[in-house]
């Protein structure tokens, strides 16, 4: 009974000691950066939002934040640098809700940072639903400071071999400025590609109600992104609709919500502009970008060059909508590129 006792204590110990050097690893690594900045010598890997945003944004160093969907992970916080003087760090969420954007406001704000601007994309679609939605489940523990639930971080095997042993053995250092960009490379940005592989939604009759989207819409600013412009008025809010394909359009217009859609658009941009630290930035209607499907991937991503460009209107205020009555007329203009898009054209060729 004595040796399995021995044998037994010896497993124990051998395990505890295992543990203890697996979670002191990981702390000292930090591939989340939960506990400090990078090391300088480790080339971590960065490829996961909703594990390394929330650390990146309580530990990097940063003036300016780039969020939103996959329409801003084409970005290049080089460009900020160069065009306007800040040190902007890119904190996206492929398909993000509004409850995403605020989970990591809520972190950026908490942060030692002083941030002077914020970059929010916009995709008007993922407004109208829940205040509590998210795209993917969130590893909440990762985003509060609760220290007893971080055994879920420092004993993951996932961490430990392909955040840590993995870069170790075959060492890619992820550039941060480029950070989760898109896997399409240059050549599926092509009219041909997006074609073959665009479904033209089936056609409704009924005409969705022009006010549909705007009470979900509403709960939305009000509880997810508001909250962040109000609380923090020496921070500058670039807001800005990025411009969907024609097919995009296409779609909405498929799917019979034209009228909907852009009632969306014109409140979400008059609720904004009533706070003094917005400036709203209006793509969509970018003619001889939404109209070229050589510039696009898919009906709505696009390509880098078009993030280049939006970063240039940020810097010289170009594209930017001041009130209501400039966003109504650039909702006309839009209005106007669809009517005049000869959609018969688009789908009578074989692609």
């Amino acid at each position: 009974m004595n040796r399995f006792k021995k044998w037994l204590l010896s497993i124990v110990c051998v395990m505890a000691l295992f543990f203890a050097t697996t979670a002191a690893l990981v702390i000292y690594v930090d591939p989340f950066f939960q506990y400090h900045a990078p090391l300088g010598w480790f080339p971590y890997l960065v490829d996961n939002q909703l594990s390394q945003n929330p650390g990146m944004a309580k530990h990097m160093e940063y003036d300016s934040v780039i969020l939103g969907s996959s329409m801003t992970v084409n970005f290049n916080t080089v460009w900020f640098e160069e065009l306007m003087g800040l040190h902007a760090i890119k904190l996206n969420y492929s398909g993000a809700y509004p409850k995403d954007q605020s989970n990591i406001m809520e972190l950026i704000f908490d942060s030692d940072n002083q941030v002077s601007t914020v970059f929010l994309g916009v995709d008007v679609a993922t407004y109208t639903g829940g205040v509590e939605e998210t795209k993917y489940p969130v590893p909440y523990y990762l985003y509060d400071d609760n220290l007893f639930n971080d055994v879920q971080y420092l004993l993951n095997k996932d961490v430990l071999l392909n955040y840590i042993l993995r870069p170790l053995a075959d060492p890619d250092k992820t550039d941060l400025a480029t950070v989760y960009q898109s896997w399409w490379t240059d050549e599926y940005y092509n009219i041909q590609w997006v074609m073959h592989n665009y479904k033209q939604p089936e056609a409704v009759e009924e005409k969705t109600p022009v006010d549909a989207y705007l009470v979900s819409t509403g709960r939305n600013l009000d509880v997810n992104i508001c909250p962040y412009i109000e609380q923090n008025p020496n921070t500058v809010f670039y807001v800005f609709f990025p411009p969907g394909s024609i097919l995009f359009w296409n779609d909405i217009m498929q799917e019979n919500h034209l009228e909907a859609t852009m009632a969306e658009f014109q409140y979400i941009a008059d609720r904004l502009l009533a706070y003094d630290n917005v400036r709203v930035f209006f793509f969509p209607n970018q003619e001889w970008i939404v109209t070229d499907l050589n510039n696009y991937a898919d009906e709505i991503h696009y390509h880098s060059k078009i993030n280049r460009y939006m970063t240039e209107c940020f810097a010289k205020g170009e594209c930017e909508v001041e009130n209501s009555t400039m966003m109504a007329e650039e909702l006309e203009k839009m209005r106007d590129v669809i009517e005049r898009f000869d959609f018969e054209a688009l789908f009578s060729v074989e692609y």
